[in-house]
């Protein structure tokens, strides 16, 4: 894979992370609707890039560009703003700003196994999440891109990251093992399994009250994409119901603050 053609890739998902936002001041706002098809949300309150989103999918079939003049035509004749772009044939991104109330609502088209998909997304212009660093979750070097994404449910808050990285599926493994390891976190488990012919590998390892899992696909030549998921919790599916892993994380937390005020006083 030529780095032209990872920026190019890169360039479409980019495209559709910075329409993937959504408002949860604004709660009552809604996704945009394509008439007779079942919209279904992808989380809840999502954090991309540092905003604020919401999501949906749905698919018709209808073609990609009946889609993009419908929601064209509404927003126009609403009276927003509104910018069409794409080839109508693989690809087409509607999206319209509604300045009064600080929204973006946008639809990103693509073609999918004869049928339009559409994801819908409304964003908060105005309103910014509080900045703080993904925990246990790492970033190699020779990463070709990198993307954050957070969700705010309590519980069972998690922390995403999805990445490109240059380097065979063994060799990122061994990377991402080895940084795992010196952050303090221990191997829970490790799976391989075999994905439209390749091997795949999930690894989900443990640190006091937190665990990572991480999944590794090769997906061209020396390249090997790799995401992962952090929760604060002994469980993956983030449910905090074991008292022992408070108390964990309780000790753990009261280590930090200790090391850190030891570091102060020196």
């Amino acid at each position: 894979m030529t780095r032209s053609v990872v920026n190019r890739s890169l360039a479409r998902v980019g495209l559709l992370c910075a329409l993937l936002a959504v408002v949860p001041a604004a709660a009552e706002q809604e996704l945009p609707i394509y008439p007779g098809t079942l919209h279904t949300r992808i989380g809840n309150d999502l954090v991309i890039g540092g905003e604020y989103y919401r999501l949906a999918y749905f698919t018709t079939p209808d073609s990609m560009a009946k889609v993009a003049e419908y929601f064209a035509r509404k927003w126009r004749e609403d009276g927003y703003p509104t910018v069409v772009e794409g080839d109508m044939k693989d690809e087409a991104v509607v999206s319209a700003l509604y300045t009064r109330e600080g929204l973006q609502r946008g639809v990103v088209l693509r073609q999918h196994l004869g049928k339009t998909l559409g994801f819908t997304v409304l964003r908060d212009l105005w309103v910014r999440p509080p900045k703080k660093p993904a925990q246990g979750l790492v970033k190699l070097e020779g990463t070709l891109y990198s993307q954050d994404l957070a969700t705010r449910d309590d519980p069972g808050g998690s922390q995403n990251r999805t990445s490109l990285v240059q380097g065979g599926l063994t060799e990122v493994q061994q990377r991402m093992t080895a940084e795992l390891a010196r952050q303090g976190f221990e191997p829970v488990r490790h799976v391989a399994s075999k994905l439209g012919g390749d091997t795949q590998v999930t690894m989900e390892h443990a640190r006091k009250g937190e665990q990572v899992m991480t999944t590794l696909t090769p997906v061209d030549e020396g390249v090997t994409a790799v995401v992962q998921m952090w929760v604060g919790s002994d469980r993956i599916d983030a449910v905090p119901n074991d008292e022992a892993v408070r108390a964990s994380r309780q000790a753990h937390e009261q280590e930090q603050k200790q090391k850190a005020a030891r570091e102060g006083g020196k």
